[in-house]
């Protein structure tokens, strides 16, 4: 089964806004500073977002462990 582009979108966006979290936590203990763990928190959501789209799409064209479809259904 291939993902749709659409499925590979929603699944990052999903995963990065836990990530977001927890970015954000770590980055506002480690500067004390909401504002900037906000900003940080964000662009590290966007910029992971298009990475994880990037490695989905890729890994798609790749066969490795894939089993092929049957020929005919009974």
């Amino acid at each position: 089964m291939i993902e749709s582009h659409f499925r590979s979108i929603v699944k990052a966006t999903s995963y990065r806004l836990i990530g977001r979290i927890v970015t954000f936590v770590v980055a506002w203990i480690l500067t004390g500073k909401f504002e900037l763990a906000a900003q940080i928190g964000l662009l590290d959501t966007v910029l992971k977002i298009g990475a994880f789209y990037g490695h989905e799409r890729l890994w798609n064209k790749i066969p490795l462990g894939r089993k092929q479809k049957p020929e005919y259904n009974i």
